[in-house]
């Protein structure tokens, strides 16, 4: 996912091996992970992509006056966060300690790759129709007993 705030930037979503760099964009306030060969577009993540940094990860400190933060982590899995405030950044990564960061408060210029995207529920990429549901030889459908048994409940 793409925080609110990039809402009005190009996106693209992410895939295993993508190369990232976290950047700001144009225009907005927000900051967030890149192609490293085309920064403009902003690259979306799925929660449960998993990343790792080329070295430890540095974000923005509280106070602008003091120097970045190191996390002293360099891989991290991708979630989002307080979902129920609606005009807040949800962007985050979860750390193996069990911290969590803004993507917007990393620093600017680290470079990542997508380990791992998260698994997608089987049916979701596509959606099925229990009625039309090709059937084998036996009576079952393709896509299995739990299928045969939700197509037995519409009809």
């Amino acid at each position: 996912m793409c925080d609110y705030s990039l809402h009005h930037v190009a996106s693209r979503p992410a895939r295993v091996g993508d190369k990232l760099v976290t950047t700001r964009f144009v225009n907005t306030p927000t900051g967030g992970f890149a192609a490293v060969d085309n920064t403009p577009v902003a690259v979306c993540l799925r929660p449960g992509t998993e990343l790792a940094f080329d070295q430890d990860v540095a974000c923005e400190p509280a106070l602008g006056i003091l120097p970045a933060r190191r996390i002293g982590q360099r891989v991290a899995r991708f979630r989002q966060i307080n979902m129920d405030q609606p005009c807040v950044h949800h962007d985050a990564l979860e750390f193996p300690d069990g911290k969590i960061i803004l993507v917007t408060r990393l620093c600017e210029g680290q470079h990542a790759t997508v380990l791992q995207m998260p698994a997608v529920a089987r049916g979701t990429e596509r959606e099925v129709n229990p009625a039309s549901a090709h059937k084998r030889a036996g009576g079952e459908t393709a896509e299995g007993p739990a299928l045969d048994r939700l197509a037995s409940l519409t009809e």
